[in-house]
């Protein structure tokens, strides 16, 4: 939803398990963040070939998660204000099952930072507003997955549902 996760998800899971993203090359290039999104070796696509992309975050992924270190994926495109579950993709699951460990679904309502006009990452903060983030029960992925991405959509629509 807004560019908060990106910082809080570490504060909360770091103590826990180090962790990292799979995000787009340009935020290691971008200005005040990428020395930060750098020092989390990060899985980069380029969104240009998906092919390629899915190889990064399978062979990057699998590499990172043996090492111990937990990977965040957002499963939309792009940040939104809106949910629609038809634009989850499934790369997490893929990542889950080929590394032979659970995911964890995570909820997020965090429009209190908004985005900016000019830059997508520099909007308004409301401090009215607040910021829900839960973590779902770990699912060990059976199968394709299909029946755990129902269950990752469902747990998350409820949560937002509780969060209106």
């Amino acid at each position: 939803m807004s560019t908060l996760e990106t910082f809080v998800l570490p504060a909360i899971i770091a103590p826990f398990k180090d962790v990292t993203f799979v995000i787009k090359r340009s935020l290691i290039d971008y200005p005040v963040f990428k020395h930060i999104m750098r020092s989390r070796d990060p899985i980069v696509v380029d969104r240009t070939n998906p092919r390629k992309d899915f190889e990064a975050v399978l062979e990057g992924g699998t590499a990172r998660l043996k090492a111990g270190r937990s990977v965040i994926i957002f499963p939309q495109t792009t940040r939104t204000a809106t949910v629609d579950p038809e634009t989850f993709n499934t790369i997490g699951i893929k990542l889950a099952r080929k590394a032979g460990v659970p995911i964890v679904p995570i909820a997020l309502r965090t429009e209190a930072w908004g985005n900016g006009r000019l830059l997508k990452d520099f909007g308004r903060i409301d401090p009215s507003k607040p910021v829900h983030i839960a973590f779902g029960k770990p699912l060990l992925i059976k199968g394709r997955g299909a029946e755990e991405h129902g269950e990752i959509i469902e747990f998350i629509l409820k949560k937002l549902e509780e969060w209106k």
